[in-house]
């Protein structure tokens, strides 16, 4: 690029960032608004108002339709790329494979580093669960509509927004980490397990709080006006992405390495010291051999 082509460009840029500074001068803060702030953070929190109909059957979150709806691509997606795409997987991989192999990889060495003694299923749950939580964040930058019961079109939030999805969630985890310990160490690992009940509920509240903080703050610079230009949209993308990021890490590390914790297997002492001290007939034995050489 020549260096005219950079002083159009900047000039070009410059125009743009002027106009929309006049915009928020001329427009203020006197934009009507539906509703008030503080309605608009409480149906964040707790989807009261805003509700749709399920097939008619009940009126249920929008979360709850994001949910179903992140599971159905999910599904579709890996049993296409099932069917389709690894049966023609070859030795030296494509752009396609590559990054199919590296985020299979990078949950399976998550699995295997924090529990080496049971991290088959583990590693296919991390995937999973990190899968959906990544994609379900990010689900909410599309801004697909649904009409609500009041027949007012709102946008489909990210599944664990709600605190009812982060719940769910959560007490999976748990479950399979209880399961694990069982498993593995019987009574003993359900112990393990129990002596951490605080565990789900500080993964669902931490997958919670994480996501529903980014949808206030971006519902904060939407609604003043004097905000809501070119601003709404690098926060809004900003915040998803570091939450889709960081949130499919930690959920997924905690995890595996609880699992880890109570599937471990501890050996007896009092075994192990047995097994350590050579009975006295191998003792004898030994002697003779070595006086004979």
């Amino acid at each position: 690029m020549s260096k005219k082509q950079k002083r159009i460009s900047l000039l070009v840029f410059a125009l743009v960032i002027a106009a929309l500074l006049i915009g928020v001068f001329l427009t203020g803060n006197s934009g009507s608004k539906g509703e008030s702030i503080q309605e608009l953070m409480q149906n964040e929190v707790l989807h009261e108002t805003n509700k749709i109909s399920l097939f008619g059957l009940i009126d249920v979150n929008p979360g709850l339709i994001s949910a179903f709806l992140v599971t159905a691509v999910l599904f579709v997606f890996a049993l296409i790329v099932r069917i389709f795409v690894i049966p023609r997987f070859r030795n030296v991989p494509g752009k396609f494979q590559t990054v199919l192999e590296e985020a299979v990889g990078l949950f399976d060495r998550l699995a295997k580093s924090n529990s080496p003694h049971r991290n088959r299923f583990l590693g296919a749950y991390v995937f999973t669960a990190g899968t959906y939580i990544f994609v379900g964040t990010l689900f909410e930058l599309f801004g697909f509509q649904a009409v609500t019961t009041q027949g007012i079109s709102t946008a489909l939030t990210a599944p664990l927004s709600d605190i009812n999805g982060a719940i769910a969630l959560g007490f999976l985890s748990y479950g399979v980490i209880l399961v694990g310990g069982i498993t593995a160490n019987g009574l003993r690992g359900l112990g393990r397990t129990l002596k951490e009940f605080s565990l789900p509920i500080s993964m669902s509240f931490r997958l919670f709080g994480a996501l529903l903080s980014g949808a206030l703050v971006t519902g904060l610079v939407y609604y003043y006006i004097s905000l809501s230009f070119v601003l709404p949209v690098i926060v809004g993308v900003l915040f998803t992405l570091l939450h889709a990021v960081i949130q499919a890490y930690v959920l997924t590390m905690l995890t595996a390495l609880f699992y880890g914790e109570v599937t471990e297997i501890k050996h007896n002492p009092k075994t192990s010291k047995r097994a350590a001290v050579p009975a006295a007939g191998d003792l004898t034995a030994n002697a003779i051999g070595g006086t004979k050489q």
